[in-house]
């Protein structure tokens, strides 16, 4: 039980650093307005005011040449620190375009969400299972010890390769639907 929860709690440390904020990026914008709507004198009709005096805004320091995710590796030319977070975190290299990393963004977003319904899912398939499968006169799925099947204990052959099929087949029918849809909205 140890070994597990130290591993947790290392691959939460080791991961916060992902989802820190740069260091290059302005903290805040710098708005020129006034405190108080006192401060605001009135311009007559025929009146012309002289245009306001802006502020240079100050440019962005240059990005970093090496990864502040990994500091010795080069800082990938894909993130431009354009993006909330971006700590230059592309090891392997796999975005090699702007529109490959909003992809990969995408299926990141898409896999996250997944894994949350799965988290969610789990414990709720292996209480209401047997209260489902008697209700739909089925046999239950969960084996004597009230465990949902999965790869680790053995049970996934409980379940008909035909669900598995249909699974996969809507899976690639949404995410062909995705793809289409991302398509007709950036031509």
């Amino acid at each position: 039980m140890f070994k597990v929860s130290a591993a947790v709690v290392l691959a939460i440390c080791s991961s916060t650093k992902a989802f820190a904020p740069s260091s290059h990026m302005s903290r805040s914008s710098a708005l020129n307005m006034a405190n108080d709507a006192d401060d605001i004198t009135p311009i007559a009709p025929g009146e012309e005011s002289m245009p306001a005096i802006q502020e240079p805004v100050p440019s962005p320091p240059p990005l970093p040449t090496m990864s502040q995710s990994i500091p010795f590796m080069e800082r990938p030319a894909a993130l431009t620190g354009a993006i909330a977070g971006d700590v230059g975190f592309d090891p392997l290299g796999f975005a090699k375009s702007e529109s490959d990393l909003m992809n990969y963004r995408e299926a990141e977003v898409k896999h996250a969400r997944l894994a949350m319904l799965a988290a969610a899912g789990w414990p709720l398939s292996e209480v209401f299972d047997r209260k489902i499968a008697t209700a739909l006169n089925l046999a239950p799925a969960v084996d004597a010890n009230d465990r949902a099947p999965s790869l680790l204990n053995g049970g996934l052959g409980k379940v008909s390769p035909l669900y598995w099929v249909a699974c996969l087949g809507l899976a690639a029918a949404v995410d062909f639907y995705g793809i289409q849809k991302s398509k007709e909205n950036n031509p």
